[in-house]
């Protein structure tokens, strides 16, 4: 059983680039249901038509950390946003970071290192979800690596999100670090969530996804973004 965290986060392309991180969330959120895999959202930012800024989720499952590693970096759609009304085709990006969840003796948090601030969630439009401070922030003074959380009412689940996404920043922090280390230089790593690196195109016109580490063209979108996977994951543990 792993547990790993993923953050999704729209790229260029403002409300559409939101809308196609809601559809990848929706995809990721259909494949883990097929592979029983369990998801709990540890924090949100939905716009006002249905598109996600930013989510942030832990998936818990057998084998979950080696199908997802190969998600990290960016995703790129062409289509026709919803939002367009001309009939053009639009590029936007989203960003996908895949994040190990440390076990409890891997990563230490002294608490005179963090600050927790406590603010109202608020939902699109800027509009309090609740009226009451329930959202953290958690900021890790030495590094100043920032989470937050505001997907619950109570405040304690929220904290305990917002340490659960803390830790896995800093633990993956530090596996930078030795790699880095190691190699004298900063490379990129297949599972790392190297955000400048676009690994894969979801063309609509054309019904086609490119994973462009491999080279391989995938068709049916829409059946993939419904949950179905499983033809890119295993193409690219078999080749890379």
């Amino acid at each position: 059983m792993s547990s790993i965290i993923m953050e999704i986060r729209g790229g260029a392309g403002g409300e559409e680039a939101a809308l196609f991180a809601h559809d990848l969330f929706k995809m990721y959120s259909k494949y883990a249901e097929t592979q029983g895999w369990q998801i709990r959202i540890l924090d949100s930012n939905q716009t006002e038509i249905g598109g996600l800024k930013q989510i942030i989720f832990e998936i818990k499952g057998e084998n979950a950390d080696l199908k997802m590693k190969y998600e990290g970096g960016v995703h790129r759609v062409q289509r026709v946003p919803k939002t367009e009304k001309g009939n053009r085709i639009h590029t936007s990006t989203v960003s996908v970071a895949v994040l190990e969840k440390p076990k409890s003796t891997q990563v230490k948090l002294n608490p005179s290192d963090l600050r927790i601030d406590f603010f109202k969630a608020s939902g699109p439009g800027g509009q309090y979800v609740n009226k009451r401070q329930t959202a953290v922030r958690i900021t890790h003074l030495p590094t100043n690596l920032v989470s937050s959380s505001q997907n619950s009412r109570n405040l304690e689940e929220n904290k305990k999100a917002a340490l659960n996404i803390l830790e896995a920043k800093l633990f993956e922090k530090k596996k930078m670090e030795i790699e880095n280390k190691i190699a004298g230089e900063r490379k990129t790593q297949i599972g790392r969530a190297q955000r400048s690196e676009k690994i894969r195109t979801y063309n609509f016109p054309q019904d086609r996804i490119t994973d462009h580490r491999i080279n391989k063209k995938f068709h049916n979108i829409e059946k993939i973004l419904t949950g179905n996977l499983n033809p890119i994951v295993k193409a690219l543990q078999k080749s890379i």
